[in-house]
């Protein structure tokens, strides 16, 4: 149903094609009707009695085109390119073989559409980027989605919450007349509660803002007393009179109420509503000072665009801009929202490189930037589309035809951090680039390690209010450890200032802090590793410099046991060293098991244990 919102302007295209005749006319009629489901029976007729051709077969892929049928589509799309085809033909085809997860395929009609229409942004966007699914594919866009109770077995979309309200558009008005689009019921303005349990109320019609028509979706201002919506031109008597099909065809417009206790009433149409193009979607900015929508009005780059009007103090409104080509592509665009910080817009587009169909993007007004695809599992090879974020509840909403029909699902923020890590010298202040900086979990688990750039920095995205550590390490200078304490986000900055190595060095030996071992084990620990590098540093200083690694157990297990502990991590700390690119001649190493304890003690405590685990290094020559 969704694409009646975006389809309106444009469905009449396929029907000047010159092959029409008298065989399909009744055919067309319905067509032209936007009555899909009696258009597609008719064209399937003239199929099954042999009259099938490349008109009939393009009508009849248009005709489930515009019902999000993408299988009967994609069917009639590869019988109707046997002939040759206008550009938008080849990428309606490939959008519909994107849909059913058939990439490859559909680049070879994204080729074609390139070829055809070169100077398009979609051809171009192509021939620039043709083999882009993968790496969107595993983009992560940081939420969880899933569907809300709130949808039913008819269309739903469109929800934007204020308060604890939820608004959408549904066709489950049974009662309402059959659409002949999908034969679903027009669509009415539904709104549900949001509970203390989590759980949203039955949702019930906005009678006073519903007519017999089309009607949905909605923005309400921040003070919560003015609302628009999108609704039919029937209202204001606006309309077009295809005598030719009997039609009267009508558009989207949007109108304005405002709230008088309860209920919404002084309904009046915007003063650039029209006849000759549609209006649709509005969204409000919190400030109240800016409206967006879609339409197809003048100046649109493709079929439907995302545009902005200025919405003046006195009520007036300015003159409608469109977004331009950052936003806006040769394709279609519509179901705008903008957020809270009143400069990023949320839409959906059907012309930018997406999974097919529909699907999310998201742009910063503020700086010029690209549109950006908020990947899965907001988008996915169907139609996704209509996002909006509450600030306040943390939660998004947004619509898909995912599972077979338009519904309204839920979309959560995965809590994330950015930990910004920052290397500099603790002596001079000076950035040191090419460090070496890894994040640790609780349990001292590496999770990730990165190089600093030519700034100092390196970024991590680890998880909300959890306890984590930086280490980091650069030649010259002594590794350490920093604590990034539990946080919500977005952003942690750590200063991780490394000390210049100093070691003292005295005519026998290398006095560094302690090489502890963790109990009954050989491997080197980071803090460790951090000593270690001093000792690199030292000996890579000292070109003649030989070392005698001694290693050292406390007393606990036999002598015979803890002589073979010694060795092995005798071991481990000339591997360690070597590793480093010093040349084994100038290091071996030794284990001494117990025999050389640094604290006598019988029953000794954990911190007496650590110290007799240790090793030390013996100048052998300098």
């Amino acid at each position: 149903m969704k694409n009646l919102y975006i389809a309106l302007s444009f469905c009449l295209i396929s029907s000047a094609i010159v092959a029409q005749n008298k065989d399909t006319k009744a055919a067309d009629k319905l067509y032209n009707r936007f009555e899909y489901v009696d258009a597609a029976k008719a064209y399937q007729k003239l199929v099954d009695n042999g009259k099938g051709d490349a008109y009939v077969y393009k009508q009849l892929a248009d005709t489930y085109y515009n019902m999000f049928n993408t299988t009967e589509a994609a069917t009639w799309y590869a019988k109707a390119t046997e002939s040759n085809q206008d550009a938008e033909t080849y990428f309606r085809y490939a959008q519909m073989l994107k849909a059913n997860g058939k990439y490859e395929e559909a680049n070879k009609q994204m080729a074609k559409f390139a070829a055809l229409a070169p100077n398009d942004q979609r051809a171009k966007a192509y021939k620039e980027n043709p083999n882009y699914v993968p790496k969107l594919m595993s983009k992560e866009s940081g939420y969880t989605a899933s569907s809300l109770p709130v949808s039913s077995d008819k269309s739903e979309f469109g929800a934007v919450m204020y308060g604890n309200d939820l608004y959408f558009t549904t066709a489950r008005n049974t009662a309402r007349k059959n659409y002949g689009w999908n034969e679903e019921p027009f669509l009415d303005i539904y709104t549900a509660t949001l509970g203390d349990g989590g759980n949203f109320s039955e949702a019930t019609p906005i009678t006073e803002l519903n007519s017999q028509y089309h009607d949905g979706p909605v923005t309400i201002t921040k003070d919560g007393n003015t609302i628009y919506f999108s609704s039919d031109s029937f209202r204001e008597k606006l309309f077009e009179k295809d005598k030719e099909n009997k039609l009267k065809l009508g558009r989207n417009n949007l109108y304005t109420a405002t709230k008088s206790g309860d209920k919404w009433g002084n309904i009046k149409p915007l003063p650039f509503n029209s006849k000759e193009y549609s209006l649709s979607n509005p969204s409000i900015s919190r400030d109240g000072k800016t409206l967006y929508f879609s339409s197809n009005m003048p100046g649109s780059l493709g079929g439907v665009d995302i545009w902005k009007v200025a919405v003046n103090g006195d009520g007036s409104f300015g003159a409608p801009e469109n977004l331009g080509s950052k936003v806006n592509s040769e394709g279609n665009e519509s179901f705008p929202f903008i957020a809270d910080d009143n400069k990023t817009l949320y839409y959906s587009s059907a012309g930018k490189q997406g999974l097919g169909g529909l699907d999310v993007y998201k742009v910063d007004l503020s700086n010029g930037s690209e549109a950006v695809n908020m990947g899965k599992p907001i988008n996915s090879e169907k139609d996704d589309f209509a996002f909006t974020f509450n600030k306040e509840k943390n939660r998004g909403f947004f619509s898909t035809n995912r599972n077979g029909n338009d519904d309204i699902f839920g979309a959560t923020p995965i809590c994330g951090v950015d930990v910004m890590t920052i290397v500099s010298n603790a002596k001079t202040g000076a950035i040191l680039a090419d460090a070496k900086v890894s994040i640790l979990d609780s349990k001292k688990n590496v999770i990730s390690t990165e190089t600093t750039n030519s700034k100092g920095e390196v970024n991590f995205r680890v998880e909300c209010d959890k306890d984590y550590t930086i280490q980091a390490s650069k030649d010259g200078f002594e590794g350490n450890s920093f604590p990034v304490g539990k946080s919500k986000g977005p952003e942690a900055k750590i200063e991780a200032k490394l000390q210049p190595i100093d070691v003292i060095v005295t005519e026998t030996e290398i006095i560094l802090n302690p090489i502890y071992f963790e109990y009954d084990k050989s491997n080197i620990t980071q803090e460790g590793a951090f000593e270690l590098d001093k000792l690199v540093q030292v000996m890579k200083n000292n070109s003649n410099m030989v070392i005698f690694a001694k290693s050292h157990t406390d007393n606990r297990g036999s002598d015979v046991y803890n002589l073979s502990l010694s060795e092995r991590r005798a071991k481990s700390t000339v591997q360690y060293v070597l590793s480093k690119g010093i040349e084994a001649s100038r290091i071996e190493g030794k284990g001494f098991g117990e025999s050389e304890l640094k604290v006598q003690c019988t029953e000794c405590t954990e911190e007496q244990h650590a110290q007799n685990r240790r090793s030390e290094f013996m100048i052998v020559k300098k």
